[in-house]
């Protein structure tokens, strides 16, 4: 009996196409090759953006700052790094624009629709990854999101797409609604042509920005976007930005649903990825009743579990009090005896909103016995705009 025996893949063009062909298998809607050397755009941009404090409370950003900078500085053998895309686009189930005029329900950004995409992509990439190295004999590390690696300049290195106005890479074939992973090798594959731009002189994505988180095309302040502020940042929702947060409760799709690219962009091929109909514009009077057993079991395999209970009832609190619905009334008073000081304080300010009857009461039975300072500070405050 005879043994059949793999013939090891030392040829660069050939290791390329194998892994092309792998990936595609997987479900990968692109992939493309850079080299691991840094990118000095990419580092001053970052330097600037640290600099002026756009980072907000993402300390973390700061601290991996230098190797971010340098893929080298990360793992010194980096020699290739396979850059691959997989679409999560909606589709014609879900208009993302639409569900902010839905004022009693709340919207969800598109990526969090379905499966947490780090645990769908990365599990897809460490098997073409394994079966790559099988193949080449070469090292591998796959990185998804989560690591110091800046996805973004690497997938326009890789020919992937180009970061638009909005930051965001934009494809295309794709439009904006993709996620990126990477496969960092140290053997040298031949590389892609890097992609140009191409917004041109459209302005949808920073016009429509409910918050002006743009200061300059290009660049953007995070701690004025609403994507951090549901999900990155821990502490109230400032009061300035409440009332334009509307009834995003986890994220923001404005700068990427209005792109005009997105118009080649199909519905996600991938089962994990595709929306799904109990996470489009769910009642947000369903959502402001659960406890913390309820909210994890809801949003188990989410990533819109990641920040937990408290922070998610604040914000459905600031989407509540933006909703013009009497109905909720109910729940947001029940809230003001949450556990939870975070979760207090938006109801504070969500009941000044939505029944300023109502909220004097509360706050005439209430306020005299409270030894919070930050929430006699928001009764104060709530008082000031109630109803506005």
């Amino acid at each position: 009996m005879s043994t059949a025996v793999t013939q090891r893949l030392t040829d660069p063009q050939k290791a390329r196409a194998f892994i092309a062909r792998d990936l595609q298998s997987l479900g990968f809607d692109a992939f493309g090759i850079a080299t691991a050397d840094r990118i000095d755009r990419a580092e001053a941009g970052l330097g600037r953006f640290l600099d002026a404090g756009w980072h907000g409370t993402m300390g973390w950003m700061a601290e991996t700052r230098d190797r971010r900078a340098d893929p080298r500085m990360l793992w010194p053998d980096a020699r290739s790094i396979i850059m691959t895309a997989m679409n999560y686009a909606p589709g014609d189930s879900y208009e993302p624009l639409a569900a902010l005029g839905l004022k009693d329900r709340a919207t969800i950004s598109c990526y969090a629709h379905n499966r947490d995409y780090h645990d769908v992509i990365k599990g897809k990439l460490k098997q073409a990854a394994g079966r790559f190295a099988a193949r080449t004999g070469a090292e591998v590390k796959v990185f998804v999101d989560t690591a110091p690696v800046m996805e973004k300049p690497f997938a326009e290195r890789a020919g992937l797409g180009w970061q638009g106005k909005h930051t965001n890479l934009v494809s295309r074939d794709l439009g904006s609604w993709f996620f990126l992973g990477a496969i960092f090798t140290d053997m040298a594959l031949p590389e892609d042509r890097a992609e140009t731009d191409h917004c041109g002189s459209c302005r949808a994505c920073l016009d429509i920005c409910p918050t002006d988180a743009f200061p300059r095309p290009y660049q953007l302040d995070a701690r004025r976007c609403i994507s951090y502020l549901t999900i990155e940042h821990k502490g109230p929702i400032p009061h300035v930005f409440r009332k334009p947060i509307g009834n995003r409760i986890y994220g923001c799709d404005d700068c990427l649903a209005v792109c005009p690219w997105n118009k080649f962009a199909d519905a996600a091929r991938e089962a994990k990825l595709q929306s799904r109909s109990d996470m489009r514009s769910p009642s947000l009077d369903e959502l402001l009743m659960l406890d913390d057993a309820a909210f994890r079991a809801r949003f188990a395999g989410s990533p819109v579990k990641r920040i937990g209970r408290a922070r998610f009832v604040r914000n459905c609190l600031i989407a509540a009090g933006n909703s013009g619905q009497p109905a909720l009334e109910p729940h947001v008073t029940a809230l003001l005896d949450d556990d939870e000081p975070l979760v207090r304080g938006a109801a504070i300010w969500a009941l000044g909103q939505l029944a300023p009857d109502a909220f004097a009461m509360e706050k005439a039975a209430r306020l005299p016995a409270e030894d919070d300072a930050e929430m006699v500070s928001e009764w104060n405050y709530a008082e000031e705009i109630a109803g506005e």
